[in-house]
């Protein structure tokens, strides 16, 4: 799964600026893809992977979520589900040029920046009560003109105040340009990715990029917002998340698995970066818990 080349989804903004959605599942709509539109999306039935960017998680029913511009991402129901669900997904859709130009006539609207500049990432906002998101998007669901802009901004008020809001992906490539702009960068994260459980070093990725060492880790930092060493450390932990979360694997032989070559330094990076013990993870996701 590329995390850089989704299928670009067209959205069509001829309804209105906000644009709600909802389908079941199985469907067509859940593939990797990504769109210049914002997107908040709430989970609603099922649970399964959470693919956002680069990060690799579970969701479950209340997950909710934000992606950026250009954010790639998919929501795959484990297979265990094989009933077919009426709604799975509720999602308003809102575009980058509507609120640029309505930040420059308000300037109250500076107030969402933070978390729309930080959706680049993907952001997740745990423990937000199912109920309340869901009565939320039917409201607007079915509203319609300044109404329903007025209930999404309320909406995204909220959620901009909301105290444990994750960010996801180390990779933050935020437009087509920057795509094109930073290909030697792309094609070095591509590589990183497919070749996780490799030895990765930063003078190798550098050859590839063309560059040397001090201006890839330069342009590696401005194109995905993290040091070369975090991103593949980041790859990393994301799948041993996976094999925590699908497998009775052990954890030594999961750590062997995804790249690292020392037990130690897997238990204390996977403690900075998701918050817990490799085991705790495994305990939680299995309860539906963990991210």
């Amino acid at each position: 799964m590329s995390i850089i080349v989704p299928e670009i989804e067209i959205v069509d903004r001829s309804a209105g600026s906000i644009r709600y959605l909802e389908h079941g599942w199985p469907t067509e709509l859940c593939r990797w893809h990504a769109h210049e539109e914002y997107e908040l999306h709430l989970l609603v039935e099922t649970r399964g992977k959470a693919f956002v960017g680069d990060h690799i998680g579970v969701f479950e029913p209340g997950s909710l979520y934000l992606t950026g511009p250009l954010v790639p991402h998919n929501w795959v129901t484990d297979g265990e589900f094989r009933a077919p669900v009426a709604t799975r997904d509720m999602l308003l859709q809102f575009d980058d040029a509507g609120l640029a130009k309505a930040e420059s006539a308000y300037p109250e609207f500076r107030e969402l920046k933070p978390i729309l500049d930080q959706s680049a990432s993907g952001l997740e906002f745990v423990g937000f009560d199912l109920g309340e998101a869901m009565e939320r998007l039917a409201d607007i669901r079915d509203s319609s003109g300044l109404k329903r802009v007025l209930l999404s901004l309320d909406f995204l008020v909220r959620l901009s105040r909301w105290k444990r809001i994750l960010s996801l992906s180390a990779a933050r490539v935020t437009n087509r340009s920057s795509l094109k702009n930073h290909s030697t960068i792309v094609a070095v994260i591509e590589h990183v990715v497919a070749n996780y459980r490799e030895e990765l070093t930063l003078a190798d990725s550098a050859d590839m990029a063309c560059m040397s060492p001090s201006a890839f880790s330069r342009h590696f930092h401005a194109t995905t917002g993290n040091r070369f060493t975090d991103f593949i450390n980041r790859v990393r932990i994301g799948q041993a998340c996976v094999k925590l979360y699908e497998t009775d694997d052990r954890i030594s032989s999961i750590c062997f698995s995804v790249g690292f070559r020392n037990l130690a330094n897997f238990n204390r990076q996977f403690s900075r970066i998701k918050g817990m013990t490799p085991r705790a993870y495994r305990n939680e996701a299995r309860r539906g818990l963990a991210r």
